[in-house]
């Protein structure tokens, strides 16, 4: 595939070229991970909670290329045919003077630079999982593992291909992202491996994939993250069973210390989408992140991306005054009554009623055919 590394687009600039990677060169990025690799002889003992959500987890595989139909043309001009007023910059002076060519330019770089923080996101939770296999001293959960390492794989594969196939551009990796990344794979503690992965960066993606499942009018995107949604949230259960049997042995000492890596991270997290590299790819003025930062549109956004992580930390026993304070801050701290286990519910629900539509127009078109 011949990927674009020239000058970087502007507003009024045409999409005839072949996919645009800013920062193509760097196709690798290194890590040193220091961990201790721990063998379980201990066959038969397993926590039946965990080794439902086994038996789930290898029933509940999917191929993309069965389940998702890749015929589907996308709209470069609204790639998930979301509404204008959700766009980040929406009724603001600098979007009403646009004409609607730079407006199509904008929403097309918006949904390439946020499905490409998925994607690359993804990679790190197949990382992760393949580490938690490594690492973590219990077979029930290594089993556990061992099927969401295959889940992220196919997260990837389905996330490469709606960028490079569909949208014809790909942002590199997010630098908050890429900075809890870092902390999450550099650690050596099993534990820290699951809650930088399995509850923060999986939980927070949870509720932005929730928001394209449920607004979306495009039908791969919108399937795609319904898909996605029915493993994750899998992957969050994994991480709230383990830990919340894990922490009540820890130290007060050591619990503070998870805690004040949750604050530091969710603060970050939360920054992850304030779009800055779309602007600044654009060459639009620097105070539209201000303005993001500050509208009460990406506020109302970046609030319900906690949705499932405050009640998930609430759950595993890290709830002392430092993560209190800090979800009040960012007001989310009533999320902390959120039911968990109807949340999944309705990730099921939601991804077997796409199946079912689907399978009735496929049903449909069948019949017409015979009937010709």
């Amino acid at each position: 595939m011949t990927v674009d590394t020239g000058a970087e687009p502007d507003l009024s600039q045409s999409r005839t070229s072949g996919p645009g990677v800013a920062d193509a060169a760097q196709h690798h990025w290194s890590i040193e991970s220091p961990a201790t690799t721990v063998f379980d002889f201990d066959y038969t003992d397993g926590r039946d909670q965990l080794l439902r959500l086994y038996d789930k987890g290898t029933r509940r595989q999917w191929i993309a290329k069965d389940r998702l139909d890749w015929s589907v043309e996308v709209d470069h001009d609204n790639p998930l045919g979301l509404p204008e007023g959700l766009n980040p910059i929406a009724g603001t002076e600098w979007w009403d003077k646009m004409d609607e060519k730079q407006r199509s330019t904008m929403r097309h770089h918006v949904e390439a630079w946020r499905f490409s923080q998925f994607m690359h996101g993804e990679q790190g939770a197949l990382i992760c999982t393949a580490k938690i296999v490594q690492t973590v001293p219990d077979m029930d959960s290594k089993f556990y593992a061992a099927t969401q390492v295959i889940d992220e794989a196919r997260h990837v594969e389905v996330y490469s291909r709606y960028l490079y196939e569909k949208l014809d551009l790909v942002y590199p990796l997010n630098p908050n992202l890429k900075s809890l990344l870092d902390d999450v794979i550099s650690d050596s503690r099993w534990d820290m491996t699951y809650l930088g992965m399995q509850v923060l960066i999986e939980g927070l993606a949870l509720a932005a994939f929730g928001f394209i499942r449920n607004v979306a009018t495009e039908p791969l995107g919108k399937a795609i993250n319904a898909y996605v949604m029915q493993d994750e949230a899998r992957h969050v259960a994994f991480g709230r069973l383990a830990l919340r049997d894990y922490y009540p042995q820890l130290s007060q000492a050591e619990r503070d210390e998870r805690e004040e890596f949750c604050v530091d991270a969710c603060y970050r997290m939360r920054d992850r989408f304030n779009g800055e590299e779309i602007f600044e790819r654009l060459d639009m003025p620097r105070e539209l992140t201000e303005y993001v930062v500050n509208s009460e549109l990406q506020r109302n956004f970046r609030s319900l991306l906690f949705m499932r992580i405050v009640p998930v930390l609430k759950d595993i026993g890290l709830w002392g005054p430092r993560i209190t304070r800090a979800f009040e801050d960012m007001g989310v701290l009533s999320y902390a009554e959120t039911d968990l286990d109807a949340e999944m519910a309705n990730d099921e629900a939601a991804a077997e009623a796409i199946d079912q539509a689907r399978m009735t127009h496929v049903r449909s078109v069948a019949g017409e055919a015979d009937s010709a």
